[in-house]
C-alpha cells in the first residue's frame, strides 16, 4: 500500500524462514508434478503435456538452486541466476526443437489424460506462484523462480486449450501448437533473467 514503510516490506529472502519453507515446498510440488505429467504425456502421447514437465524439471532444479545460494553474496546469486537463466533457455530449445521433430511423426493424443493432467498441474503451479507472489520484485535470483511459476501457470492454461483444440478437431495440430508456445514462454524468461543477471554482475563487489 501506498503509506508503507521499510519496516512492513517483506523480509530479505535470505533471513526469512518463511521464504525459504515455501520454496521447499515448492521444490516438491514440482519435483511429483514432473512426474505425473512426465508419465501423463507419454500416457496420452502428448508433446505439451511432455514440454510442460520439463518446466516442472527445470523449475525443482531451480528451486534447488535458490536454496542453495539463500545467504550468499549478491555476486553469487547473480551468478546462480545466470546458470538457472542459460539452463531454462536450453529446455526452451529443446522443446522446440522435439516439436518440429514430432510434426512429422504426431498421433492425435487423449484428451481426457490431457485435461485432468492439466487441471492438476494448473492447481499446483497457481498455488506455487500465490505463494511466491509477495518476493517477484526481488533480485535477479527471487525474479527468477517467480518466472517459472507464473510462466508454468500460463503454460498448463495453454495445456488445457490444447485439450480442447484437439477433443474439437480430432488432429494433433493444436497439441503441437501449444508445444511451441511452452518453448516460447522459457525462452523468454531465459532472456529476462540473464540480462538480470548480467547486469547485476556488473556491479562492483
Amino acid at each position: 500500500m501506498s503509506g508503507c514503510c521499510s519496516s512492513c516490506e517483506a523480509p530479505k529472502p535470505s533471513t526469512d524462514p518463511l521464504f525459504r519453507r515455501i520454496v521447499m515446498l515448492a521444490l516438491a510440488v514440482n519435483a511429483v508434478m514432473f512426474g505425473v505429467e512426465f508419465a501423463g504425456g507419454l500416457w496420452a502421447r502428448s508433446l505439451s503435456l511432455f514440454a510442460d514437465s520439463m518446466d516442472f524439471l527445470s523449475d525443482a532444479v531451480n528451486y534447488a538452486v535458490t536454496l542453495a545460494v539463500l545467504g550468499l553474496s549478491a555476486r553469487a546469486k547473480a551468478r546462480a541466476a545466470l546458470f538457472k537463466g542459460l539452463s531454462l533457455g536450453l529446455v526452451g530449445l529443446w522443446v522446440a526443437g522435439n516439436t518440429v521433430w514430432t510434426l512429422a511423426h504426431g498421433t492425435v493424443p487423449r484428451t481426457e489424460i490431457m485435461g485432468g493432467v492439466g487441471l492438476a498441474a494448473l492447481a499446483a503451479n497457481a498455488g506455487v506462484a500465490l505463494a511466491l507472489y509477495r518476493w517477484r520484485h526481488g533480485d535477479a535470483n527471487m525474479e527468477s523462480i517467480w518466472l517459472c511459476s507464473r510462466n508454468d501457470a500460463i503454460g498448463n492454461l495453454a495445456v488445457l486449450a490444447a485439450a480442447s483444440g484437439v477433443w474439437a478437431s480430432n488432429t494433433c495440430w493444436p497439441d503441437l501448437a501449444v508445444a511451441l508456445v511452452l518453448a516460447w514462454l522459457p525462452l523468454s524468461a531465459a532472456a529476462r533473467i540473464v540480462a538480470r543477471a548480467a547486469r547485476e554482475l556488473r556491479v562492483p563487489a
